[in-house]
């Protein structure tokens, strides 16, 4: 394998990988795709502290995901790039094919199972 593609697989996975390695921060990433929010509302509209997507907005903007902007006292939060959806989409769209590929597996086996006697 190429020194520059190890490389920069290597970056993808320090940024982008890292950054979307929790399911919170991946709420973040699509309640961000809908609009710009501040902690407290993104907290309400996640179900989470404040505490909590204060830390994991940290991540996600240090990641390159989101990026930040102040509005008097707030801090306003969005998503830096649409694509990043698009990619989340697309591995939520291989994730099913596989479940249901692993599903008709199972059911394959269940139904060339010996009938007991």
């Amino acid at each position: 394998m190429s020194t520059p593609l190890r490389e920069e697989i290597d970056q993808m996975h320090a940024h982008l990988c890292g950054a979307m390695a929790d399911p919170n921060r991946i709420l973040m990433l699509y309640a961000l795709s809908t609009a710009p929010y501040n902690v407290s509302e993104l907290a309400k509209e996640l179900g989470l502290s404040q505490p909590t997507v204060s830390r994991q907005l940290k991540v996600l903007r240090e990641g390159g995901l989101v990026s930040s902007r102040r509005e008097g006292h707030s801090v306003i939060y969005q998503l830096r790039d649409q694509r990043v959806i698009e990619a989340l989409d697309t591995l939520r769209s291989v994730l099913a094919s596989t479940l249901q590929q692993q599903g008709e597996l199972a059911l394959t086996a269940i139904e060339d199972r010996p009938a007991s006697t």
